[in-house]
């Protein structure tokens, strides 16, 4: 198996490369998003000169929604990718929220000193760190006593199906590989308890685990297609991979199977994530 700084290497090179795709789709993957970003924001209890730290930012949620409810705090967005952060900062700039700053890292190594965050983010970050563990402990070292951690992962790909209808659809034309036992995949939190025991570990307590309905919504079976070959990272990756005809064989697969997704004019696929918050103790 790659080494941790390995893996940091290629997701930071995954991610510089869909960037691009994650700002043309902003506004779908936002509203698919959103409930996911408001029951992670209900938990960590905002006040208005809030100091917090959103981990795995990406294009800038939920930091910037806890940025406009906290106009006296502080907000900062880190990302592996400082492509990713910079589509942040624009969305930030259009949106006019200011108490943001930005900062590319690891999110086992922070840059932070102890104690300097009321609470801290993670929205789907969770399963893409290479040492899970260590990572937790250093979201526990930078919260305040008291502090709370609030993250999301994805439960299984038969509860999104807005996902395993185009991995399945790849798979016709080629072999997935197996992940390494261990290895960061989208799926790799999905079983109860999983983050509960990383938090329990790093010593968080007042735990709690809820599950969040959501919908990817696209206006037809061909920009929902468009929309996961630019933006889902082992979905780009496996087309990378195929001649023109195997593409064009996929979409066409990808298409049928979503076309009864269908509603009131619009495809509605639905989708499922846990949320998972802790407390540090005071």
């Amino acid at each position: 198996m790659p080494s941790s700084e390995e893996i940091r290497d290629g997701q930071r090179a995954a991610w510089a490369r869909l960037s691009a795709g994650w700002e043309k789709w902003d506004a779908v993957i936002m509203d698919q998003l959103g409930p996911v970003g408001t029951a992670m924001i209900e938990r960590l209890d905002i006040a208005a000169d809030q100091q917090h730290l959103d981990i795995a930012s990406g294009t800038g949620e939920p930091g910037l929604s806890i940025a406009r409810l906290a106009p006296r705090g502080r907000v900062v967005l880190t990302d592996l990718s400082a492509e990713m952060l910079d589509v942040a900062a624009r969305r930030a700039a259009a949106q006019g929220i200011a108490n943001i700053e930005t900062k590319a890292c690891s999110a086992d190594d922070l840059p932070f000193a102890d104690a300097s965050f009321d609470s801290v983010s993670v929205r789907f970050g969770y399963m893409f760190f290479p040492d899970m563990g260590k990572a937790t402990a250093e979201f526990a070292r930078v919260l305040k006593p008291g502090g709370r951690l609030a993250a999301s992962v994805w439960v299984s790909p038969e509860q999104n199906p807005w996902t395993s209808i185009a991995m399945d659809a790849i798979a016709t034309e080629t072999e997935l590989p197996a992940p390494l036992p261990g290895a960061p995949t989208m799926f790799r939190c999905a079983a109860p308890g999983y983050i509960t025991a990383l938090y329990e570990q790093a010593g968080l307590h007042d735990i709690a685990e809820w599950n969040v309905p959501l919908e990817l919504v696209t206006d037809s079976p061909a920009q929902y297609w468009s929309m996961i070959s630019e933006h889902v990272s082992l979905a780009v990756a496996a087309l990378q991979q195929l001649d023109a005809p195997a593409q064009a064989r996929i979409r066409a697969h990808a298409l049928t199977n979503v076309t009864p997704f269908k509603k009131n004019g619009q495809i509605r696929v639905p989708g499922l994530a846990r949320c998972i918050v802790g407390t540090k103790p005071s």
